[in-house]
């Protein structure tokens, strides 16, 4: 009985009427990330087309990442934790907010590895969280909501039922007499 679709007029229309529920409490990125070996070969190419936003050269890229890349992400459309990307590259920041600021395209390389960063957006926390960050939270809260009212509104419809049939009794515990 539960409505499980939920219409993106529906997700725009909570998070335009809770937009202060979405405050984000980590810093998200925007980002194009390739990490190679050092010893891999074309890395001079590899330079050129992980800062172009030209089709024909994100297409050389996916192609090259795939048979060369030890890992690589290359959906610039989504939204990732800073904090995780972190994890993956040997960056040293103090301050995350100002290295966000101040880098679009990072290069950095350890013994084995160079990795390859273009940032293409970037929300600091305690910022508005973006709707696409949040769709899917947002999703499920209107489905719980959802399931919290169904399940309400059989819990009258059993009671009502009960009632309407004489399939109820109340029964009254009288504390009073000791």
């Amino acid at each position: 009985k539960l409505d499980t679709t939920v219409t993106t007029e529906e997700i725009e229309q909570y998070y335009t009427a809770n937009k202060n529920n979405f405050e984000l409490k980590d810093n998200i990125i925007k980002v194009i990330y390739v990490k190679v070996n050092k010893k891999a070969p074309g890395i001079n190419k590899l330079e050129k087309w992980y800062k172009s936003d030209q089709e024909k050269d994100r297409q050389q890229l996916a192609e090259y990442c795939h048979q060369f890349a030890e890992n690589f992400y290359l959906d610039d459309n989504s939204w990732l934790l800073f904090d995780d990307l972190l994890k993956e590259i040997p960056i040293q920041t103090y301050n995350k907010e100002l290295f966000l600021q101040n880098n679009r395209l990072v290069e950095v390389n350890d013994s084995a590895f160079n990795y390859y960063l273009h940032i293409k957006g970037f929300k600091i926390r305690n910022s508005l969280s973006p709707l696409s960050f949040e769709k899917e939270n947002i999703k499920n809260i209107i489905l719980n909501k959802r399931k919290l009212q169904l399940i309400t509104k059989m819990k009258e419809d059993i009671y009502n039922d009960a009632l309407n049939n004489q399939k109820i009794e109340i029964y009254l515990n009288d504390n009073s007499k000791k």
